[in-house]
């Protein structure tokens, strides 16, 4: 396709019906929870793949799809967020599936500043966990709508009367259930689903590998013997109903409602229908909040953000990912588009859709699409792009570290290689890179939120990379900001050190909050400020 100088002709209809079909949403929860199996079990319903690869739990089971380096295939865990897109009744999802770790808040926090809506998954058996409340806590700040998913139902687990009423004082939302169990957790025999008024009973095919069989079931027609699960399926869902309401679609999408499903994604059980609420009732996306600015209309000329950057997944290519969310207007392979923070045009001559390592041309996007912008090295998180308007989105904030550790290249004779690494894991964000001039750049410090950020750093610095790194973790646990005005900033002082971001941001590491203070009284000229979003939101 020839490279265009100008930006395609705005047909605003047809921007806002194809925005009207879009539903962009992120998967969260914590730990071990299932969003990679939900995330999969969604594609295989939806026909994007084969088969799912979960088919006898994580100790045995094939990656993922979404899961595609090699720590997170090993451990059975997401470490990186993968973009995907399904169709499915005529309607466009694109699913952003966060990191499965703790450790990695800070790119769950970028993936959510991508959607419009987030599928909160509870495990059955834990349910509510210090993540999930974390993550709840940034999408209240942010006002996304929640739809709730208590998941692994087919294993023993809480009480479902005592689950709902979890998710209604932990959430402070009125939980509103649209789905109801047959059957204890563990004894999972089928779903009523309350807004069609029917019952379906449930089995699995080939061990969850193929989409559940679902048979309409008449309770009132079964066998006494057969009924007992039923007939409390019924009792309960109605107790649940006379209490907390009806679905109210405002409701939801002020963030006041959240509509609750159970499901076993492990077997696909449950999964068909959280399809048809996400079509029926999620938010499409809307006019984009911009920085000092009004909402951007979907249907003005093209603009998004980028809010993810990622190298290393084609080892044979060494390509460098950014993920862009439209905001409006139509994005069209080879149109050139402006960064707002450098003022330079960006071709888009290579842009893709992205499942893990496989990927596809895209030539089209609309408002509310993830689209993978390939050798797009100059593009940072945070950055807005725009066609003909100029627009800037707010930013994307940091995360304030509290692990720290020097970075030193085992072998001497590759240092070129890797420092190339380490410029390149600052780019995406895996950790913060910190540098001074009393330690050099073939020692910089490395600044996380959790310790696999530095595993991850460490095992793609020996393998994408080949060079081989060791970290000497430092006893510092919080940094600080300079704020640029301050005046007789110290290059060393006692309990911390003065270190640098390549943006130029000054950075004060110490030992603990009592050092803080120390320096505060050594150096009152010097101003420090919290760094971005606290990790404890």
């Amino acid at each position: 396709m020839a490279l265009l100088t100008e930006s395609p002709v705005l047909d605003a209809d047809a921007v806002r019906r194809e925005a009207g079909r879009r539903r962009t949403f992120a998967v969260i929860s914590h730990p071990d929870a299932g969003k990679s199996t939900l995330t999969e079990a969604l594609a295989l319903l939806a026909r994007a793949i084969q088969d799912a690869g979960v088919t006898h739990g994580k100790s045995s089971r094939h990656a993922t799809v979404s899961d595609w380096m090699g720590i997170e295939q090993e451990r059975g865990i997401s470490i990186s967020s993968a973009a995907l897109q399904l169709t499915y009744r005529d309607t466009i999802l694109n699913v952003v599936d966060t990191p499965g770790h703790a450790d990695f808040s800070e790119d769950t926090y970028r993936v959510l500043a991508a959607v419009d809506s987030a599928v909160m998954l509870i495990d059955a058996a834990k349910g509510f966990e210090p993540q999930t409340v974390k993550l709840l806590a940034v999408c209240k700040a942010r006002n996304i709508p929640i739809i709730t998913v208590i998941n692994k139902w087919d294993r023993p687990g809480l009480d479902a009367l005592g689950l709902i009423d979890d998710v209604g004082e932990r959430t402070g939302m009125t939980p509103v259930p649209l789905t109801w169990p047959a059957g204890i957790a563990g004894d999972f025999q089928g779903l009523i689903d309350l807004r069609a008024e029917r019952a379906i009973a449930l089995e699995a095919v080939e061990a969850g590998a193929q989409a559940a069989a679902e048979t309409e079931v008449d309770i009132d027609a079964l066998d006494p013997r057969d009924a007992g699960a039923w007939l409390d399926a019924r009792e309960e869902s109605g107790l649940v109903e006379s209490s907390n309401g009806t679905f109210d679609r405002e409701e939801f999408e002020a963030a006041r409602q959240t509509p609750v499903l159970f499901a076993a994604a492990a077997k696909n059980f449950g999964v068909s229908q959280l399809l048809d609420i996400l079509v029926d009732v999620a938010p499409s996306p809307s006019p984009r909040p911009s920085k000092e600015q009004e909402p951007r209309p979907i249907d003005a000329p093209m603009s998004g953000f980028v809010f993810k950057v990622q190298a290393g997944q084609d080892s044979a290519h060494r390509d460098h990912i950014a993920y862009l969310r439209i905001c409006s207007g139509t994005f069209e392979r080879g149109m050139v588009i402006t960064n707002q923070r450098t003022g330079k045009p960006f071709a888009t001559k290579y842009a893709h859709r992205v499942l893990g390592r496989s990927r596809e041309v895209v030539d089209t996007a609309w408002p509310g699409d993830v689209v993978g912008l390939v050798n797009a090295t100059s593009l940072r998180v945070g950055d807005s792009l725009f066609a003909e308007q100029p627009v800037q989105f707010p930013d994307i904030p940091r995360f304030s570290p509290e692990l720290f550790a020097v970075a030193r290249a085992k072998d001497p004779g590759r240092y070129k290689q890797f420092r190339r690494g380490i410029e390149q894991l600052e780019h995406e964000g895996v950790v913060q890179v910190l540098r001074s001039d009393l330690r050099g750049d073939q020692a910089p410090v490395l600044a996380a939120v959790g310790a696999l950020q530095f595993e991850v750093a460490a095992e793609r610095l020996g393998t994408e990379f080949n060079a081989p790194t060791s970290l000497d973790h430092l006893s510092y646990t919080l940094a600080m900001r300079v704020a640029p005005e301050s005046q007789g900033v110290p290059e060393t002082f006692r309990g911390g050190e003065i270190l640098f971001r390549a943006d130029g941001e000054i950075v004060a590491v110490f030992g603990d909050k009592w050092k803080v203070g120390h320096f505060r009284k050594d150096y009152p000229d010097v101003v420090l400020e919290p760094i971005g979003a606290a990790v404890d939101q």
